[in-house]
């Protein structure tokens, strides 16, 4: 069936999604890769299916994407990393495609500046499928050729690209989800089941002695490069939170006018919320007395036991001096996590929102619902040596004036997060699934 009998009207894309799924169908015989490829490629599909065709070209703030761009760009990074370098005679699907799709990888050349991605209406939606289902195509073909010389590092790259989707995946979400909540009518993104209500455990502290600790990736299977090399930190005595601080917990500072006491704020901190009249965590708002948030699902009262979330390391930080606490520094935060398995309120539970604690462990919550603030800014580890090219323009060229988050959200999907996962994001963004637990020295 063509194309085109799908596409206009009130048609939802979802139909256009199904004709680009069964052109990109397994063939017989493939490798574990090429498996990985086309689920993974397909779950960025599936993630957009509830949207309407107007959805796609949303851009509500400089720092969203439209879902449109998403599912372009990580089609862009198999086309330019992979498929032009690597298959012979490849022709590129379309010669601008290059620049409106780059993100911001200069040692490649231009890109289209951020801010205005939600000002392209073409390439349509229709032609955005096609070119994903082109680039699978393409790369379905180069990754069958096992005997290619350069095998090696065509694995190595694809599957970054596929680690690489997997974070736009979870920006998709973040990103529709705060250009659903600038609209006044709030929109459902999909209907979802809510969180199981459980009464949050008091906070009780989990001390770790001080000594010299080995952090940083040094084992089987992917990580970036930042989270590398693994070396040696002296940590001092320190004491972690059982859980992240929760909804209910930050509205006592909030009525306590944490918003207002100028004295719990960092300089800058202080600057952003005067300037944009923070009065709570984003989303927030208050309905017949009662605190309302946006979710995926559209508005819901405010889960008093859930970790706090969509707040930013600003917010975070003065919290904690509101407490007589602190944040974690990376490190202790990776030590702390260290034999805990990778299991949580993650993109699997379906929830796509943090819920209140289910585990009986000393520590709760380390992996999943919030990615977590750290105090830490996000820096080169010891030996670290940026690569050339863009690959090296990945995480490297990020390394200043940003904050660094552990332990995945409600949104980061299940085999993506680790350990020694390093995400980072500037000290005012709070668009992001982002909470925090309290520390403590003991000394």
């Amino acid at each position: 069936m063509a194309l085109k009998e799908f596409v206009g009207g009130d048609t939802k894309m979802n139909n256009v999604n199904m004709v680009y799924k069964q052109q990109t169908a397994a063939p017989v015989g493939m490798n574990a890769l090429q498996t990985d490829y086309l689920r993974i490629r397909k779950q960025s599909e599936t993630l957009c299916e509830p949207l309407e065709i107007e959805d796609y070209g949303i851009q509500s703030m400089d720092a969203t994407s439209p879902p449109k761009w998403h599912l372009a760009h990580t089609a862009w990074f198999f086309e330019t990393l992979l498929l032009k370098p690597y298959l012979k005679g490849y022709r590129e699907f379309h010669p601008l495609f290059a620049c409106l799709f780059n993100s911001y990888y200069d040692t490649i050349g231009r890109y289209h500046p951020r801010p205005e991605r939600g000002v392209l209406s073409r390439p349509t939606v229709a032609e955005v499928y096609r070119y994903r289902a082109f680039v699978d195509e393409q790369m379905l073909a180069l990754l069958a050729d096992t005997e290619h010389e350069e095998y090696a590092a065509i694995s190595a790259r694809t599957v970054l690209g596929l680690n690489h989707e997997q974070q736009h995946q979870e920006l998709l979400l973040t990103d529709i989800k705060y250009n659903f909540s600038s609209n006044p009518l709030r929109p459902v993104y999909r209907e979802l089941a809510r969180p199981p209500a459980i009464q949050a455990k008091p906070l009780q502290w989990v001390e770790f002695s001080a000594g010299l600790e080995s952090v940083g990736f040094d084992g089987d299977g992917f990580a970036y490069d930042n989270e590398t090399p693994r070396h040696k930190v002296y940590l001092n005595d320190f004491r972690l939170a059982s859980r992240p601080v929760t909804n209910g917990e930050f509205i006592e500072f909030i009525n306590d006018g944490g918003y207002s006491q100028a004295g719990l704020w960092l300089s800058d901190a202080w600057k952003t919320i005067l300037q944009h009249r923070w009065l709570a965590p984003l989303y927030w708002g208050r309905q017949d007395n009662v605190w309302q948030t946006m979710t995926l699902a559209g508005m819901r009262p405010v889960d008093l036991n859930a970790p706090v979330c969509h707040v930013s390391f600003y917010e975070a930080a003065a919290y904690a001096r509101w407490v007589g606490k602190r944040l974690p520094t990376e490190i202790e935060w990776e030590v702390a996590s260290a034999g805990w398995d990778i299991d949580g309120n993650l993109i699997d539970k379906g929830f796509l929102q943090p819920s209140s604690v289910t585990e009986n462990t000393p520590l709760q919550q380390m992996f999943g619902d919030v990615w977590e603030w750290t105090q830490s800014p996000y820096t080169p580890y010891p030996g670290y040596h940026q690569a050339s090219g863009p690959l090296g323009e990945y995480n490297g060229k990020f390394m200043s004036s940003q904050m660094v988050l552990r332990g995945g959200s409600c949104v980061t999907p299940n085999d993506h997060i680790r350990a020694t996962y390093r995400n980072f994001f500037y000290p005012e963004e709070r668009w992001q699934f982002s909470g925090f637990r309290l520390a403590e020295d003991l000394s």
